[in-house]
């Protein structure tokens, strides 16, 4: 079989274009791992100086229990902090989460 030059080349782009839409996934899923419910999950990009919306909502995340969030908020940002505030009050922080690499997230 032979291929064309120009054929090659668009099957090499068509990969590579795939690949890089691949490695710009932000849909992370986070799972509690703790005793507690979590009450209140908070993910904000690094280029914000204050926490976005609840992503929870008016639901709580139960121990083992898992939520997938889609952290694509159209500023090209990669690095998010979170915030996770637990049904006793206390609240815990985890900052420069890549989201653009990391498939999964547990609240320990």
């Amino acid at each position: 079989m032979i291929i064309s030059k120009s054929r090659l080349a668009l099957g090499l782009a068509c990969v590579f274009f795939a690949a890089q839409a691949a490695a710009l996934d932000r849909i992370v899923i986070i799972t509690n791992t703790t005793d507690q419910h979590v009450e209140e999950l908070y993910g904000s990009n690094d280029g914000t100086t204050s926490w976005q919306e609840d992503l929870l909502g008016d639901y709580t995340l139960a121990p083992g229990e898992s939520i997938e969030v889609d952290f694509d908020d159209g500023t090209n940002y990669c690095i998010f902090d979170f915030l996770v505030v637990m049904r006793s009050g206390e609240q815990f922080k985890r900052e420069d989460v890549n989201v653009c690499k990391v498939g999964e997230l547990e609240i320990e």
